[in-house]
């Protein structure tokens, strides 16, 4: 790690916020980290600083060699890596397809294939620097245009991929089309902001040039749906495909299984496992129990509340949960009557009791979300008055917009966890008190998925992100791919847009303070859980760390033989 970059400006400004107490020693070593200080180094200047020292994790013993492991998952459509909108298919493709970075489960990002990265003072310029060693299944190195044709393919709006929404304020600008729509309105598209947006500096290279301030690009990177593939590819996934991963994808069966076998010449080293068979699990959530009791399954990585008590039963399971940002949204689309109103919105905010919900659906398995989609989790999360279930308030909004008696209305939930099903029936019971009658719509999984951004009520799984800035790009910003709720606030994309381009954890937090505020009154969404992560894994199973976002990462394991 080279001195200028230790002693760039902004490490310098984190090092003064951890001096003064300002910031954890954990949010020095995320935000260093982002700036291209490597973790290790990182962990070492909190230590110095903070004049604590820190203990580096025991070092885990040999891997067992060999074996299948088999994983409890969903085999979705998997051919789009870069449409992505849901992680079973990425948790498939991650074993071929991986990342310029990689955020770990203690949310401190790394590189992956790119080996390091520098930010300018001012957070527009970043120079990423891929790792020479990095080959493609085939023996050929990884190249900047390669990188660059992934990063130009995720970013053009006819893609469609969720990656417009984390990049759009500083990569891409709007550009009139030069027709018009049906309402005489002009069409509007988006592309790179400008032609020198990214740049190829040499064959192992890139320069990123910022239309504006940018902390979060390394953890950008890292957004499940920006694997890097083959642009001979053309961005489809299938068996055969290329990739710079551990594994090749041999079988595919959508909806059942896929087979994946590891690379002896990986270029990341040895592969302890010969294989990874991921099997299908289906909707029903006494399928995995039943998998798992059997050993038809080595491991669920996906794991529901009410799964819980009857798996922590079986002796050959070890169990994992952490506490991380991971919710499901009832999100009403702003642009379908009634939720048009914002005192609609609120009024449907503050006829549920969180308190209750928590352990109405996930048994005590989780914690109070607040209705605006930041988590305590969030190194930038900000502190508001506690949010209180107000029935007499919520029939007062409802009346002033109209709805004296109420009003009746559908909210449709996927039938993939078993405990979105438990809170939007909990919380249809607590609507009834403010005058509005809900219906539980249940719906398999895949034709949810489908139709998840169209239908007028819906309850939408969010899994965690490591910022909480992140989170809100990617849901709540105008005009993008994952806006499932067709939210637009000016002020919201102003703000949210300025805590992006800051450093400074403490003004982040006062930003971030007045975005949670319009959430809560004006936004779209009723939030009032956020739910632990959890897993179940055999005990066979070494190397195993459960990751936030519930990735799995098969050259980081092994099985010991049964």
């Amino acid at each position: 790690m080279s001195d200028d970059l230790i002693e760039s400006v902004n490490v310098k400004t984190l090092a003064t916020q951890l001096s003064e107490k300002q910031i954890s020693r954990r949010e020095f070593v995320r935000y260093a980290s982002l700036l291209g200080v490597g973790a290790p180094v990182a962990y070492a200047l909190a230590s110095k600083i903070s004049g604590v020292p820190f203990i580096s994790p025991a070092r885990a013993a040999s891997l067992p060699k060999g074996g299948t492991f088999r994983l409890g998952t969903r085999i979705m459509d998997a051919k789009s890596p870069h449409t992505y909108s849901w992680d079973y298919p990425a948790n498939l493709s991650r074993q071929v397809l991986e990342y310029l970075t990689i955020t770990d489960h203690k949310s401190v990002t790394h590189g992956y294939l790119l080996k390091s990265w520098k930010a300018s003072s001012d957070l527009k310029t970043w120079t990423l620097n891929i790792n020479r060693k990095a080959k493609w299944n085939d023996g050929t190195p990884l190249t900047a245009d390669q990188v660059i044709w992934n990063l130009k393919h995720a970013l053009d709006p006819k893609v469609g991929s969720s990656m417009v929404g984390l990049m759009k304020d500083y990569m891409l600008a709007e550009f009139d089309e030069g027709e018009k729509d049906d309402k005489g309105n002009p069409k509007k598209t988006l592309r790179l902001w400008d032609a020198n947006a990214i740049q190829k500096k040499d064959d192992f290279t890139i320069i990123l040039n910022c239309k504006a301030a940018q902390i979060a690009i390394p953890e950008h990177l890292f957004h499940y749906p920006m694997g890097i593939q083959h642009p001979d590819e053309n961005g489809v996934f299938q068996v055969g495909s290329k990739g710079t991963g551990a594994f090749t994808l041999e079988e595919f069966e959508l909806g059942r299984r896929a087979l994946l076998k590891s690379r002896k010449d990986y270029w990341g080293g040895p592969v302890a496992l010969d294989a990874m068979e991921q099997i299908d699990v289906g909707d029903d959530p006494n399928a995995p129990i039943g998998m798992l009791t059997s050993k038809q399954i080595d491991g669920l990585a996906h794991a529901d509340p009410t799964q819980w008590n009857a798996l922590s039963k079986l002796a050959h399971l070890q169990s994992y949960q952490a506490a991380t940002a991971m919710t499901a949204v009832m999100r009403m689309r702003t642009d379908v009557q009634p939720f048009t109103d914002a005192r609609v919105r609120l009024a449907m905010k503050l006829g549920v009791d969180s308190d209750k919900m928590v352990q109405l659906a996930l048994r005590g398995l989780g914690s109070v979300g607040e209705h605006h989609h930041v988590s305590p989790a969030h190194p930038e999360y900000a502190k508001l008055p506690k949010f209180k279930r107000d029935v007499a308030q919520a029939r007062k909004l409802l009346a002033e917009a109209g709805h004296k008696n109420g009003f009746e209305t559908t909210v449709d939930v996927a039938a993939d966890n078993q405990w979105e099903e438990h809170q939007a029936l909990a919380a249809a019971e607590q609507w009834k008190e403010i005058g509005v009658n809900v219906k539980v719509n249940v719906m398999p999984g895949a034709t949810y998925w489908d139709v998840w951004t169209k239908v007028p009520f819906g309850s939408t799984i969010w899994y965690s992100r490591p910022l909480g800035t992140m989170v809100l790009a990617l849901a709540y910003k105008s005009n993008v791919p994952w806006n499932e709720s067709g939210y637009s606030n000016k002020e919201f994309d102003k703000i949210l847009g300025q805590a992006e381009g800051t450093l400074d954890v403490e003004k982040r937090r006062k930003l971030m303070a007045q975005l949670e505020t319009i959430m809560q009154k004006d936004g779209p969404i009723v939030q009032p859980v956020f739910v632990n992560a959890l897993a179940f894994m055999d005990k066979r199973v070494k190397g195993y760390q459960l990751h936030p976002m519930y990735y799995v990462f098969g050259w980081q394991l092994g099985i010991e033989k049964a």
